[in-house]
């Protein structure tokens, strides 16, 4: 019976220790390396992941090879020699192990991040059908990252490569998808989509704690999390939001009687430890574990949930980009956003001073960053809809952005930008860039434009186009000193330039009202 025994237990350690070998020699790579995976052509091309500390591992790519040790971590990374377009290939990572990723495309990647407008997916978008039977795109692929909040940076997260087809586009983000597919169309070379967005989440979530505390004007977000933390009471937030519901309940019966629309239910109380909407959970969790996988750059759907601090809103994505730039260690790669469309009640005076209006601003600001794009959208937005539909024409311009500036086409990157004013008499100037063919107004006459003099008093303006300028001005402004045009949430304006693309909104002034 002893011998028994101790038989038994020798053989469980013995299969212990063999399991726990096994185990600490697997050679692993993150989720991003997986079959139909698409890297980056033209540039050096990052592999990472881990091993035993001190194991040396062979990674080889097509006819490409290259070997590295683990350091005394288990982490180890090589930069394979920038690769044409092309494909398919396969990736073999060997060290006590060996893995073999087949299906491996060369071509254009980039990262598709921001809020509920990239979330949106392809099946929600306008002419699905159309667009499903129409999706033959094997050479597009997207890897979506899974939602999760994280309290430090990961080193992995969950994800899947998916093959563009009739099957898959409709769980597509729409905005990548239709950015994607022009790229593919026009450069002719596989698109990898790195999508990674989650909605309703401020743009805080997505930079990283690190970003905040180096940044003077952020670091009082920071201070307020901390507190927040600090003061967390799971019990006292649960009766709380249970207080919320019985009023919400009684709005909502109100609202039914009088036949109007009732409010939105309170979502349940959310642990600032873990909230996706606390700075740096999303960075931590769905952008860390991407880096340093190489890319040509990224598209930004985002800013609705920052619309009511919007001043400070340009200060927090410069930042944000920055923080992705360095650690990414790709040096100023390119990042383009869409300038939120049209929203809410339609436009009725001159100028309404709005969160919009003011979130747009920013987004032109950044244009003075290096590699710093935008995609103007102010004609492609719903009333009544904070997600329109027609994300097709989002993902054109995004890529007109990128086909003019990253892949240098002879087009004109995006609609105009105002450039300048002058004051000339009772007129007012206004220059552009992109003009493009010229400057057009869609439909009988300019509208969208608004003077002002030194009382700050704007009235909607007569408007003339004159070669690439615009003429502003009326006969109740004797004295003018600003314009502005399109401002307002949900403006009326249909200027663009005559290769169809709409000028952005802006102000000429620095006004708070």
């Amino acid at each position: 019976m002893r011998t028994t025994r101790w038989f038994r237990s020798w053989l469980l350690v013995v299969a212990a220790l063999g399991a726990f070998s096994a185990a600490s020699a697997d050679v692993k790579l993150p989720s991003l390396f997986a079959d139909h995976m698409v890297v980056q052509r033209e540039l050096p091309v990052a592999v990472w992941g881990w091993a035993d500390p001190g194991e040396v591992i062979t990674i080889s790519l097509g006819e490409q090879s290259k070997k590295t040790t683990a350091d005394a971590a288990g982490k180890w990374s090589v930069r394979l020699d920038p690769l044409p377009s092309g494909g398919p290939l396969k990736l073999t990572v060997a060290g006590k192990n060996k893995i073999e990723i087949n299906d491996v495309l060369v071509g254009e990647v980039w990262l598709c991040s921001g809020q509920s407008n990239m979330a949106w997916t392809v099946s929600g978008s306008a002419n699905f059908e159309q667009e499903k039977a129409a999706a033959q795109f094997p050479q597009i692929r997207m890897f979506t990252v899974q939602r999760k909040t994280a309290i430090e940076p990961q080193e992995t997260c969950e994800g899947s490569w998916q093959v563009c087809s009739p099957e898959t586009v409709g769980g597509f983000s729409a905005a990548g998808y239709f950015f994607g597919r022009r790229l593919h169309q026009e450069l002719k070379v596989p698109v990898g989509l790195i999508h990674s967005s989650w909605g309703g989440t401020p743009v805080q979530a997505w930079t990283s704690i690190a970003a905040h505390r180096e940044t003077p004007e952020l670091l009082p977000m920071i201070e307020s999390l901390e507190k927040a933390i600090a003061g967390w009471d799971p019990e006292k937030a649960k009766a709380q939001h249970e207080q919320q519901l019985a009023r919400w309940n009684e709005a909502v019966a109100k609202a039914k009687a009088e036949g109007k629309q009732p409010p939105r239910k309170p979502g349940p109380p959310q642990d600032p430890r873990t909230s996706q909407n606390s700075p740096g959970r999303l960075y931590n969790a769905m952008i860390a574990p991407l880096v340093p996988y190489t890319l040509r750059g990224a598209i930004w759907y985002q800013g609705e949930s920052n619309a009511g601090n919007a001043p400070l809103y340009g200060k927090q994505l410069g930042t944000m980009v920055a923080s992705w730039r360095k650690v990414w260690q790709q040096g100023d790669f390119h990042f383009i956003a869409v300038q939120l469309p049209n929203y809410m009640a339609p436009q009725k005076e001159p100028s309404e001073m709005g969160g919009w209006p003011l979130i747009r601003e920013q987004f032109a600001r950044l244009l003075e960053m290096k590699n710093f794009g935008i995609a103007v959208t102010i004609d492609l937005g719903e009333a009544g809809d904070i997600h329109p539909k027609n994300k097709q024409d989002v993902g054109h311009r995004l890529a007109q952005w990128a086909l003019a500036k990253v892949y240098g086409k002879d087009i004109v990157a995006c609609g105009p930008l105002y450039r300048s004013m002058e004051k000339q008499g009772d007129k007012i100037v206004i220059r552009f860039d992109y003009v493009g063919k010229g400057l057009e107004a869609k439909g009988d006459k300019l509208v969208g434009f608004a003077i002002a003099g030194a009382d700050k008093k704007f009235v909607w303006a007569d408007v003339q186009i004159v070669g690439d300028t615009v003429v502003v001005s009326s006969p109740e402004v004797k004295d003018p000193v600003a314009v502005r045009y399109a401002w307002a949430n949900n403006p009326s304006c249909n200027l663009f330039n005559k290769d169809g693309l709409a000028a952005a909104p802006f102000r000429t002034d620095d006004w708070d009202q």
